[in-house]
């Protein structure tokens, strides 16, 4: 394991995540359920999606070298674009906000006890796929080589935030600007792509 990656994994992850719809999910889970049970459901889901973006990295790094830096690279840079330009919405998009606490509140279908753990479960594991961690995931196993340090920086960083969610989110989105965490996501995510591809290119 490298301590290296695995601080990489962490930081990229729990930037892009955090102002990502997955922490309103949570949050609007933790109103409905006890935010343990949630935060153990989202957990769980969070910690399959990301071992798949993992196995596919992985399976993706037995390309050629120069190929798959190329896409990670690509991948990284598109991440920061995506990511800039959520920012710059999101400065005025208040009405989306509520709009999207509404439809998660909605799936949030009443439960008790261990039920409210697979129902986190299924809300987190429909609404992350094709997610942009997932993304930067496969694209840092596929550059890095290191897989297991991956999964446990990222998914250390989800759960984090899905922990920060679930007992303190909406005092948090009181002091915290979404946008300005979108800016640093990005800001990481265009690191990480010039670098990439400064490697191909050298």
């Amino acid at each position: 394991m490298s301590p290296a990656i695995l601080g990489i994994a962490f930081i990229s992850l729990f930037l892009v995540e955090l102002p990502d719809k997955t922490f309103l999910a949570t949050l609007v889970l933790s109103t409905k359920y006890r935010p343990l049970l949630v935060w153990i459901g989202v957990g769980l889901a969070f910690a399959v999606q990301t071992g798949i973006a993992v196995a596919f990295g992985g399976v993706i790094s037995l390309l050629p070298a120069a190929v798959v830096h190329t896409v990670a690279g690509l991948m990284f840079v598109a991440g920061a674009v995506l990511l800039f330009r959520e920012g710059m919405s999101s400065r005025s998009e208040v009405d989306e906000e509520a709009e999207e606490e509404a439809e998660f509140a909605e799936k949030a279908r009443p439960a008790v006890g261990a039920r409210q753990i697979l129902a986190s479960f299924l809300v987190i594991f429909a609404a992350e796929w094709g997610d942009l961690s997932q993304l930067l995931t496969v694209s840092m196993v596929a550059k890095y080589k290191h897989p297991v340090s991956i999964f446990v920086g990222g998914w250390a960083a989800l759960l984090i935030v899905s922990g920060l969610a679930a007992v303190a989110g909406r005092s948090l989105l009181r002091y915290i600007k979404l946008h300005i965490l979108h800016f640093l996501g990005a800001t990481v995510c265009a690191v990480l792509g010039v670098y990439t591809l400064v490697e191909v290119l050298t």
